[in-house]
């Protein structure tokens, strides 16, 4: 028996509630309909102040250097950001400039992101993909970007949404259904 994939969910904003926090609860939950998983979900707003505190990881406390491990450690990553001022929040990136330089190699990062409106969809391809073609990371060609519109009361309303998120979740599953996860990373 093969064990289930290790899959490791930021949800990068900072307040509560938040739509990217059910965004990623959604990729999550559509991605555990394709794929025998076991998930990690990572709230950026739950580590904010300590990773803010932090310049370097040794000054990190023990519990969001267990997060950075888990994010190094992932078969597959999914990364969700809130669009703010054009990009995705400094303090996301900031987590990811104490990750491990060589710890994302081949890593599947699936891109996720909500914002105000249609005119920022962009940005998973202008910010958050050059972010991990940094790191080496394979990228998923699918992303999935939600407005405020396809929400009511922090909740998905829009069919096109849902149907995004399955066509991520289906295009997603074939690529672990074909390699065994031991193969994908570069150790």
């Amino acid at each position: 028996m093969t064990r289930p994939l290790n899959v490791v969910a930021l949800s990068g904003g900072t307040w509560r509630p938040s739509r990217t926090l059910v965004l990623t609860q959604a990729v999550l939950a559509e991605l555990a309909t394709q794929l025998p998983i076991q998930t990690t979900l990572i709230e950026l707003g739950d580590i904010a102040r300590p990773l803010g505190a932090a310049l370097s990881r040794t000054e990190l406390p023990a519990e969001v250097e267990a997060q950075l491990h888990a994010i190094e450690q992932a078969d597959l990553l999914i990364v969700a950001a809130p669009v703010y001022r054009g990009s995705y929040p400094g303090l996301l990136k900031h987590l990811f400039d104490l990750v491990d330089l060589n710890a994302l190699i081949n890593t599947p990062v699936l891109l996720a992101a909500t914002g105000g409106s249609e005119r920022h969809a962009l940005m998973l391809d202008h910010q958050l993909r050059p972010l991990f073609s940094f790191f080496q990371a394979l990228t998923l060609p699918i992303g999935v970007y939600a407005t405020e519109a396809d929400f009511t009361d922090y909740q998905i309303t829009s069919e096109p949404l849902k149907a995004r998120i399955r066509l991520a979740a289906e295009r997603a599953a074939p690529l672990f259904a074909a390699h065994p996860t031991s193969l994908l990373k570069i150790a």
